[in-house]
């Protein structure tokens, strides 16, 4: 494989294309996998992994749509809503994380949009979780460029809103929030000077083709998300995608890799649906570019490995938490 591969972005902001970027998700995987792997080690220490920590601050009762999702109002999930979570509530447990061993602590809320009433209180947890010493991230639904420069002004490190799917796919999966939504909440958030978390989620009954677009449009953004989670999807009782067919182990490891080779600066956040994943598995995704997890026995409404079972993982392969690099 070319090491113009590794070289087109910085050297004239070449854009990359689909057939281009399917080529070399279809290489041999030891091939993809060995280049990677060198582009992973060329820009991370690739011992070191970083730890964090997501809390659902508001569940349930969110008016889109979105298929995977059993926080949606419209899927029969049967999932209680909740209000925001007091600020207090949220600080004790970012502590909590914070001893535990994470550096990061994402905060989400399941809302189509903050309202502007609730932005004192979103402050407040930002700036609380900072002085922890904690990397900060939060994922609210859309923003508009009012509350992005509120979010910017509070001390927000990062924002995540993922674009789930390919464009093409999006429909299928998604009706009441457009993909070009998503496109301009996160190009408010980088107006803002919050970077920026983007990523998406694979087994939706997507194509490869559509997997390799999704990547393909996040590389090809005016600048890259700094943070890409790549998520398994969790099949859910009472979901549309509840009986999806789930994406095979070689097929998820190659998305990693071509994850790490579209975007070499970016940490990669092996996120949801780690629970069904062998340690097997997550070691051949750390060797192909992940290099973050989301510790803790939930991850929003879902189930995901216990923190022992996470660290005795490390232990087997040599891994250690990457620091905080948030001073309080």
């Amino acid at each position: 494989m070319s090491d113009i591969l590794l070289s087109m972005k910085s050297a004239g902001g070449t854009r990359f294309d689909l057939p281009f970027a399917l080529s070399v998700y279809h290489r041999p995987l030891m091939d993809l996998l060995h280049r990677a792997h060198l582009t992973h080690r060329a820009h991370f220490d690739p011992n070191r992994v970083q730890l964090s920590r997501l809390l659902s601050i508001k569940t349930g009762g969110c008016p889109e749509d979105c298929a995977y999702c059993s926080q949606s109002v419209r899927n029969g999930a049967k999932l209680s809503a909740t209000k925001l979570m007091e600020v207090e509530k949220v600080l004790a447990e970012a502590r909590k994380a914070r001893d535990s061993g994470a550096t990061r602590y994402c905060m989400g809320a399941a809302w189509r949009e903050p309202k502007d009433r609730d932005m004192d209180m979103i402050e407040a947890m930002v700036h609380g979780v900072r002085d922890l010493g904690m990397e900060t991230c939060m994922t609210l639904g859309m923003l508009s460029e009012d509350q992005a420069v509120r979010l910017a002004r509070a001390g927000l490190d990062y924002y995540n809103h993922n674009i789930d799917t390919s464009e093409a796919h999006y429909p299928q999966v998604i009706g009441t929030r457009t993909f070009a939504d998503r496109i301009d909440t996160l190009a408010r958030v980088r107006a803002a000077g919050i970077k920026v978390c983007s990523g998406g989620i694979l087994g939706m009954g997507e194509t490869v083709e559509d997997r390799v677009s999704m990547l393909v449009t996040l590389a090809n953004l005016p600048e890259p998300p700094e943070s890409v989670p790549i998520n398994m999807l969790i099949p859910i009782e009472g979901t549309p995608l509840a009986q999806a067919k789930p994406v095979d182990a070689i097929s998820f490891v190659r998305m990693v890799a071509l994850a790490r080779l579209l975007m070499p600066t970016s940490v990669l956040r092996l996120s949801a649906g780690r629970k069904g994943m062998s340690d097997e598995l997550q070691a051949m995704c750390f060797f192909a570019g992940a290099n973050s997890i989301f510790m803790g026995e939930r991850l929003l409404t879902a189930d995901n490995p216990e923190t022992d079972d996470d660290l005795a993982l490390f232990g087997r392969l040599g891994l250690q938490p990457m620091a905080s690099d948030v001073r309080a």
